[in-house]
């Protein structure tokens, strides 16, 4: 009976043990943070001396060097709000999709808690950012605490003890590792770039372990008012969920014979560029009084001469819709989520080798052709790239034609249809706005045509993305369940 009672204990003392340990971490930060609180606040000569010391350091190394702060841009934008939203937004819908509702939950929470946290205490306290000798980036607000070091810490670190459970055991400390090294980067980025002070970013991680260790002892709480289990944080908030939000644990090979694959797109992807070239050659020097000559002269003017502020400014926003960040945008939210639903990387590396491939054929074609720019007046003035073929038709015909090649074959309900829909007129909307703002001919949108229709057709006969739906692959939430993700949302903080 004693053994019994022993072996009935040591779930609880572990549990205890690791309460305590937890909040003892949780209130050392809390208490770090307000310390550093009270010595801004009052302005502390020592804090404010190496604080200057630094940012003046910092600023001298890295302003002279442009590449460099180029690089430390790129780093900082991915502590920045639109990238975090995104990834919490992404994983939140993919854990209702995987009916893990409560784990969606934890996340909004928590993200949702770091952007309460950061704009209240820069108004508390109201510090000026750094004034530097040469100044190389800017940001609006005050500067204690860091935003970007806080919503960083928050939001990695929540996603790392959300999705730790999916990951093979090998690869956690090395995931682990990984969030922490890049939380690192983003808090010293903000230093070397000068919109904020040592001690702004170390209150930001102070102020972020102190609220994440909040969020994950409530969670852990409650699975302990559940009965369940309470393990190490190493292993996540929920271990028994990492099958059901691993990404795709049922398939073991993306493409069955991969280097015949590869060799196969490098062939086609070669034979695709010979006929971009010898098409744009064609129309661009050798076409002279044919139909594609005449064509290439009246439809620029006709567009000239309906110019309006109305049209100009309807189809600069037109054209925003196929140019990169477009583009990207898209891809980044429809591949997290086909994932989530279908459990299979393929469609996912089918698009992703859609728009590698439309880029680097536009790019290629584009300065071996280099065709001039219709000559008309050019409403987005001089552009990087030469006229043939377009990349923002080409780009927006990809995007949307492998989306609709992949959703089309999934679902029988009546919206797949809207896919099919958007392939054939976000192209033609991109490509009348660049036709009208004069900046290419309408052979440039035929040579966009067939970059796209012979590379996605190639794709689709080498990686063949809807492979699983003929093999029988069901989605993990079939599309009249839709509806049911409020109600799973809704009882997410109810008992079992």
């Amino acid at each position: 009976m004693t053994a019994v009672k022993e072996v009935a204990r040591r779930p609880i003392g572990h549990f205890t043990e690791r309460s305590i340990a937890g909040l003892v971490a949780v209130t050392g930060a809390g208490v770090a943070f307000g310390l550093l609180l009270l010595l801004v606040r009052v302005r502390w000569s020592p804090l404010q001396d190496a604080d200057h010391a630094v940012a003046e350091w910092f600023n001298g190394l890295v302003a002279p060097h442009h590449a460099l702060v180029t690089v430390l841009q790129a780093v900082t934008d991915l502590g920045g709000r639109p990238v975090l939203i995104w990834l919490v937004t992404i994983a939140v819908v993919s854990l209702l999709i995987r009916r893990q509702p409560r784990l969606a939950v934890y996340l909004i929470i928590t993200g949702v808690g770091g952007l309460i946290l950061d704009p209240s205490l820069k108004t508390l306290v109201g510090r000026l950012r750094p004034v530097v000798d040469v100044p190389i980036a800017s940001a609006p607000g005050n500067s204690f605490p860091s935003g970007h070091a806080l919503g960083s810490f928050v939001a990695y670190g929540a996603l790392l003890l959300v999705f730790l459970p999916a990951m093979a055991p090998r690869w956690r400390r090395a995931a682990i590792a990984g969030a922490a090294v890049l939380v690192a980067l983003i808090g010293l980025t903000r230093i070397a770039l000068g919109v904020h002070f040592i001690s702004d970013v170390l209150a930001g991680w102070l102020l972020g372990a102190a609220w994440l260790g909040v969020t994950a002892y409530a969670f852990r709480l409650w699975r302990r008012e559940r009965g369940r289990p309470v393990p190490p944080l190493t292993e996540g908030l929920e271990p028994e969920a990492g099958h059901d939000i691993a990404p795709a644990p049922a398939e073991e090979h993306v493409l069955a014979h991969p280097r015949s694959a590869v060799a196969e797109l490098l062939v086609g992807w070669v034979l695709v560029f010979g006929a971009l070239y010898g098409f744009g050659m064609y129309v661009s020097y050798h076409a002279k009084g044919t139909f594609f000559d005449t064509l290439d002269t009246e439809v620029p003017r006709w567009f000239a001469e309906r110019h309006t502020g109305t049209l100009t400014e309807i189809s600069w926003w037109w054209s925003k819709f196929g140019d990169t960040h477009a583009i990207l945008l898209i891809s980044l939210v429809f591949c997290p989520l086909v994932l989530a639903v279908w459990r299979r990387w393929r469609p996912v590396l089918f698009l992703a080798l859609a728009m590698v491939g439309e880029l680097t054929l536009f790019l290629a074609s584009a300065h071996a052709v280099d065709r001039p720019r219709p000559s008309v007046e050019n409403l987005d003035g001089q552009m990087p790239t030469s006229s043939f073929p377009s990349g923002h038709i080409a780009a927006t015909i990809c995007v949307w034609l492998a989306i609709a090649v992949i959703v089309l074959p999934r679902t029988d309900r009546w919206w797949r249809w809207v896919f099919v829909a958007l392939a054939v007129v976000m192209p033609v909307g991109v490509a009348a706005s660049r036709m009208y703002r004069g900046m290419h001919h309408p052979t440039d949108f035929m040579g966009a045509i067939l970059l796209s229709a012979l590379w996605i057709g190639l794709l689709c006969l080498i990686v063949r993305p809807n492979a699983d739906v003929r093999e029988g692959n069901r989605p993990s939430i079939e599309s009249e369940d839709v509806a049911t993700l409020d109600d799973e949302l809704a009882r997410a903080g109810r008992a079992d």
